[in-house]
């Protein structure tokens, strides 16, 4: 893995962790590396997601998966963080 593929993971993260916290948003620890933590796992838990249920391709459809992930995990993270 070479160093781009690096910051294209860091880029994207970023994207999908800001568009999950404005799609849910509210007071959350952490501050910007775990919202770009929390979009790259959600970009990587969408992407197991469409490929279990079979749906691909398409900057639009992934992203929206990547999106969806990193909601899940921003509410499982809230969760865990108030117990």
């Amino acid at each position: 893995m070479g160093i781009m593929t690096i910051i294209y993971w860091i880029i994207v993260g970023f994207i999908v962790g800001v568009l999950a916290k404005w799609i849910m948003p509210g007071k959350d620890p952490g501050g910007f590396w775990i919202t770009v933590l929390i979009g790259v796992a959600g970009a990587f838990v969408g992407g197991l997601i469409s490929s279990f249920l079979g749906i691909g391709g398409g900057l639009v459809v992934n992203l929206l998966f990547a999106v969806g992930g990193g909601v899940l995990l921003l509410f499982v993270y809230r969760k865990i963080k108030e117990a």
